[in-house]
């Protein structure tokens, strides 16, 4: 299927948005107001256009950014040099269909990152997405209790 990958503009908001709000709890809960808001710190963010469609989204940030989340925070304390994708979301028409590693290769194509930091959530535990990421080459090199009944797995690729 012929695809697009490109920056993600301002009025791709509400489509991006859609899309991570059907993707919870696999992705964060967030406002159209923080979304924004988190728009606003990635140092990149892409989306995956099919047919002139928004199909899926991911939101990266560098080690410079303001950005509180305690999983960012982490790899903030332990590296000085990487990027952090704080989400990426598929809709459910083209989730399995290979393009989260496309997404992936437009990320490091652009970023030429020295590490590639991420987490996943073990509990409640999101079993395709630690598969997909393990099968990507990420390891998991902590677990943290992110508030009580979550735990995610911090997970890296050099």
């Amino acid at each position: 299927m012929k695809h697009i990958i490109r920056e993600l503009q301002p009025e791709d908001l509400p489509f991006a948005y859609t899309i991570n709000q059907a993707n919870v709890p696999a992705v964060g809960d967030e406002s159209e107001a923080s979304f924004a808001e988190l728009y606003q710190l990635c140092k990149l963010a892409l989306v995956l256009e099919l047919q002139g469609q928004i199909e899926g989204f991911c939101m990266i940030l560098s080690p410079h950014s303001s950005y509180q989340s305690p999983n960012y925070l982490y790899f903030k304390k332990q590296y000085s040099d990487f990027i952090y994708l704080d989400r990426i979301a598929l809709s459910s028409t083209v989730q399995g269909q290979g393009f989260g590693p496309l997404l992936y290769a437009a990320i490091e194509q652009r970023l030429k990152p020295t590490l590639f930091t991420l987490e996943v959530n073990i509990k409640p535990r999101n079993e395709g997405s630690l598969r997909f990421h393990l099968r990507e080459g990420f390891k998991v090199i902590a677990e943290e209790e992110t508030r009580p009944g979550k735990v995610v797995a911090l997970m890296a690729r050099s």
